[in-house]
């Protein structure tokens, strides 16, 4: 199944269970039991389509790939390194990434995005994919200068669209077995898959949920392959996981 958020209208905007060109619209957020109502949209545009996801918190995982870990020049990390984005980062599908002035080195990082479903605390790993609602295609923008600079991640990946979303969630996926194609003005930059993750989807969401409590609708996005590189205005930004769809944005 698949889960969006449309534009219905200048005013209006709706959680929707979407089939083909057609989306039904919900009286909920999915991740809080929303139903499906009599209101149908029948062959919506993709440029309707808003971002799927409306988390209170982002949970960010870093160099959890080995070759992005030392095309940076780190280590691989001995436990997961968590980092936070604020909701306000999120943009969908379509929309701009904004380049800030402060930086002169923006990047792309590519990852899977895994929507929580259900609240959960000190979960195990064997047990932690219940939890889940479903998949998506993220973004976690960073300027890398401002980065490097503060050492710690705030402010390099904490600007106003440095999180973009969708284009939907997809609820049906085996997140150990995906593949994640980032391209720039139709060149491929970054070719990876979650097989590779040094830690994987149920591994992380227990040592999340050990360090705070995840809510219905947030989200942890899983790490970037390597191949992270910069984003200048005019860029057209495209992520594709297998099994979920395309994240396309403009970069200005």
């Amino acid at each position: 199944m698949r889960y969006g958020s449309l534009a219905l209208g200048p005013d209006r905007t709706a959680f929707v269970e979407l089939d083909g060109a057609n989306a039904t619209v919900l009286d909920a957020a999915p991740w809080h039991g929303g139903r499906a109502t009599e209101e149908v949209v029948r062959g919506f545009a993709e440029a309707d389509l808003l971002a799927p996801v409306a988390p209170t918190k982002i949970v960010c995982i870093g160099r959890n790939y080995a070759a992005h870990a030392k095309e940076l020049g780190h280590e691989v990390p001995a436990e997961p390194l968590l980092f936070l984005k604020p909701p306000s980062a999120v943009v969908g599908p379509g929309q701009a990434i904004v380049r800030p002035s402060a930086s002169q080195r923006v990047e792309h990082e590519a990852e899977l995005g895994v929507v929580i479903g259900r609240r959960c605390k000190d979960v195990r790993a064997e047990d932690a994919l219940s939890h889940v609602l479903g998949y998506t295609v993220l973004c976690d923008v960073t300027a890398r200068d401002l980065q490097r600079k503060d050492v710690q991640f705030t402010r390099g990946k904490g600007f106003d669209t440095f999180c973009p979303a969708g284009p939907w969630i997809e609820t049906v996926l085996d997140p150990t077995d995906v593949e994640i194609t980032c391209r720039v003005g139709g060149a491929v930059r970054q070719h990876g898959h979650t097989r590779d993750m040094i830690f994987p989807v149920a591994t992380l969401i227990a040592y999340v949920s050990a360090v705070m409590t995840l809510e219905p609708g947030d989200v942890i996005s899983t790490g970037t392959p390597e191949g992270v590189g910069p984003l200048v205005g005019g860029d057209v930004l495209e992520i594709s996981i297998s099994g979920i769809g395309t994240l396309r944005c403009p970069v200005v």
